[in-house]
């Protein structure tokens, strides 16, 4: 299926696809998921410090049977503990139970303390010693982006941010400032206007699209993130569901089919507000309170 790696610019390829797993929780569930979507194709799991479930990320990796390298494995710097990043990454790895991730991002711009520099030049140094093949970011808007690349030897590879079509105008200077400088944008919560905002612009044109194109609303959602060069984060404990997002690489939409979507998404901008003023608060709590970090609305 279509789901072509992309080039970053570490030199490293990234699976367009992503496996999330934010909301699983911890224990044996957690575990028969992630193997679950590695059995159905997926592989590239991306978790965090903050999700509480490195360990069974690295178990469930253990029992597939599959080789270091056929996974993509990402995790994230998310403060937790008040660790640093040093301290951060050796957990996650001995966690984990790898000796490098292919991708390590700082969840959020509020973790750089003292300041963005300071905490890239602790990621770089990551990197250099090899424990992490690229590095990158979360949550970025344009200004952090460009304080980063100010001072950066290493270019973030990855900016992994909220992105739909109810959000898209906002975060349209992300994706053209990630572009412009060769970042790749990974898209979370794409699923939010089927999953948590129903009722809106774009159930129509959603609804009129997939029926043409014999495909479901959350294939074409994805499709349209493909369209705009990103990569997808996604969940769900159903396998079938897993399938049919792995299926949702072969649909290719017209350039009049993503204006649509578009033209619909601002339509509907508006009814995002409420919850993009619920996000910005919660990531001032901090990462440790893991109900209020980076939250996957679109979890299924």
């Amino acid at each position: 299926m279509p789901w072509e790696p992309i080039r970053l610019n570490s030199g490293h390829y990234i699976p367009s696809i992503a496996f999330g797993t934010w909301g699983l929780g911890n224990g044996q569930g957690p575990v028969d998921q992630i193997e679950q979507a590695l059995e159905t194709g997926f592989n590239h799991i991306d978790t965090a410090q903050a999700y509480r479930n490195e360990f069974e990320t690295g178990t469930a990796l253990q029992e597939s049977g599959l080789s270091r390298s056929d996974v993509f494995v990402t995790t994230k710097y998310s403060g937790v503990d008040g660790l640093d990043i040093p301290n951060s990454i050796q957990n996650s790895l001995s966690t984990l139970g790898v000796d490098y991730v292919d991708l390590y991002l700082i969840h959020s711009p509020r973790l750089a303390v003292p300041d963005i520099p300071t905490v890239w030049a602790e990621m770089e140094r990551a990197h250099e010693a090899g424990l992490a093949k690229s590095i990158g970011v979360s949550n970025f808007d344009a200004k952090d982006l460009a304080v980063l690349l100010a001072s950066a030897k290493v270019k973030p590879a990855v900016n992994q941010i909220l992105l739909h079509p109810y959000v898209y105008r906002l975060q349209r200077p992300i994706l053209e400032y990630a572009a412009a400088n060769g970042i790749v944008v990974e898209a979370y919560s794409t699923l939010i206007p089927i999953t948590k905002q129903p009722g809106g612009p774009l159930d129509k044109p959603l609804n009129e699209i997939a029926t043409r194109l014999g495909a479901t609303t959350d294939q074409v959602l994805f499709a349209w993130v493909k369209a705009k060069g990103a990569v997808v984060v996604t969940t769900s404990s159903k396998r079938s569901r897993l399938e049919g997002y792995l299926a949702a690489g072969d649909i290719v939409l017209s350039a009049e089919d993503v204006a649509t979507i578009d033209a619909a998404g601002e339509l509907g901008e508006k009814r995002t507000w409420v919850g993009r003023r619920w996000m910005g608060a919660a990531t001032l709590i901090g990462f440790g309170v893991l109900a209020g970090v980076c939250r996957y609305l679109n979890v299924l």
